[in-house]
């Protein structure tokens, strides 16, 4: 079964852009600024567009169904944070690019429902922010919660640190509501947590990247806030111990663990390169992991931590390690983690991977992974990531003296390895980034061809003029 053809669709500027002006206030139509053209990686930039920031979801509909009728494509925009090339396309004819950031009001908190109700366009610092006043806990956290707006976290079923104890982010939506592609707006807002009325669209729509519709607003749940916190960076023999160190940690602490972070040396001589001002509490060991706990009351985070650090150092996993003192302590620690990305970034990483592997492979594949990178030359390798649900960021760069540019030839070789390795592991190419536009390819040589078809039915079935973010997560026929 084919995907939609586009050579069909027609572009938003003149008579279509003309006829919105009619039904739209003045203010939804915005200048196309750069940014709107461009992805965090550079990768893929955008070309041309009309740029249209709606307000209501009612004005959202009405750009929907006016390009369904008229067959212009729209790609829903964020906060243009995605990695994947999802919120940016070269190849149409000048889209809609809709703009979901003045979609930015906080329905409704409910401290007693432990829910609250916000629109698209809300950040998620603003949203982890809104439940703190309400004494509550969003507890999605991302490098880029500054910037990140709910919708396009939803659009890409976005992970973060705190997956271990909380989930992704459908894990923590209870409703939607929804823009489809004929220009309906489906009214799926609920707190209920039991509510088996058929399909479940909103899981549909979550991690779809608004190729089968435009999620406007969500029901989130919160979470009841930890009353003590903290912290310890353990440097551990190497990354089986790593394993057996959460399995530890949660035998002795349980729930109470909210995230268990792997850190290799090579990410560390990255920020000693690029971020000296970074301080590394435990100087360069070959491997490390960053423990967060989150307790009640009666709980004692630090003596919680102590009491671990001597159990695994019997037992010969960590070798050296420092606990928190202080919550100044504690975010230094996280400062540490959450700056591997950017110093990635400043020193230019050939190919990048976000993908996951079982939980109990995770040492093999690191093994294996240096095995067939070197097969295709001399690289460096920094490998981080989430323990406790099994998604790595095995990301490779070139050696000292040269950069990504000299590599373009073995992009392609590197990524191929990486995911042919990850699949033959059961694993997944894509752990918490998404699809977009950058892994189209690798869905269909990796992902089981059932599930293509049927995703393929589906969006022919609700997109059949496929104006819905062509070429993000399937390919466009033509």
């Amino acid at each position: 079964m084919k995907d939609t053809p586009t050579e069909t669709l027609t572009t938003a500027k003149g008579t279509f852009a003309d006829g919105l002006r009619d039904h739209l206030p003045a203010a939804a139509f915005r200048d196309l600024e750069p940014r709107y053209l461009e992805e965090p990686r550079g990768r893929w930039a955008g070309t041309d567009g009309l740029l249209l920031a709606p307000a209501t979801t009612e004005e959202v509909a009405i750009i929907i169904k006016a390009a369904q009728q008229a067959r212009v494509a729209v790609i829903p925009y964020g906060g243009g944070t995605g990695l994947v090339g999802g919120q940016v396309s070269s190849d149409l004819p000048a889209p809609v690019i809709l703009s979901l950031e003045r979609l930015n009001k906080v329905r409704n908190v409910d401290p007693v429902e432990n829910a609250m109700t916000v629109e698209a366009g809300v950040i998620l610092q603003q949203a982890q922010e809104v439940a703190e006043e309400a004494g509550r806990l969003f507890p999605l956290t991302i490098a880029s919660q500054g910037s990140a707006r709910i919708g396009g976290i939803l659009s890409t079923n976005a992970g973060g640190v705190n997956v271990l104890r909380y989930g992704n982010a459908r894990d923590l939506c209870l409703g939607v509501e929804a823009v489809l592609p004929d220009g309906s707006i489906l009214q799926g807002l609920s707190p209920l947590r039991k509510n088996n009325t058929g399909y479940d669209l909103r899981h549909l729509l979550i991690g779809a990247e608004g190729t089968l519709g435009v999620i406007t607003a969500a029901t989130l749940k919160l979470m009841p806030r930890p009353v003590r916190t903290g912290a310890a960076m353990m440097a551990i023999r190497d990354p089986a111990a790593a394993l057996d160190l959460l399995n530890m940690a949660r035998d002795r602490i349980g729930e109470g663990v909210s995230a268990f972070e792997l850190i290799g040396r090579m990410g560390l001589d990255f920020l000693a390169e690029t971020m000296p001002e970074v301080r590394l509490p435990l100087g360069w060991p070959e491997w490390s992991v960053l423990i967060d706990l989150g307790l009640g009351a009666s709980g004692d985070p630090a003596a919680a931590l102590e009491g671990l650090f001597e159990a695994a150092f019997d037992a010969g996993l960590v070798t050296d390690g420092v606990i928190a003192q202080s919550e100044g302590q504690r975010h230094d620690f996280w400062t540490v983690r959450e700056s591997i990305p950017e110093a990635n970034r400043r020193i230019g990483s050939i190919s990048s991977h976000d993908i996951s592997v079982p939980i109990a492979s995770i040492p093999d594949f690191i093994r294996d992974g240096t095995g067939v990178i070197a097969k295709i030359g001399d690289f460096r390798i920094n490998c981080f990531g989430h323990v406790g649900d099994g998604n790595l960021h095995y990301n490779v760069f070139p050696m000292p003296g040269r950069s990504r540019s000299d590599h373009d030839d073995q992009r392609d070789a590197i990524k191929t390895a990486v995911h042919d390795l990850t699949h033959s592991y059961g694993g997944s190419v894509s752990a918490e980034h998404g699809v977009g536009r950058l892994k189209v390819g690798d869905l269909e040589t990796y992902v089981d061809p059932a599930k293509l078809a049927a995703m393929r039915a589906i969006k022919a079935a609700l997109d059949p003029a496929g104006i819905m973010n062509p070429g993000a997560v399937l390919r466009r026929a033509g």
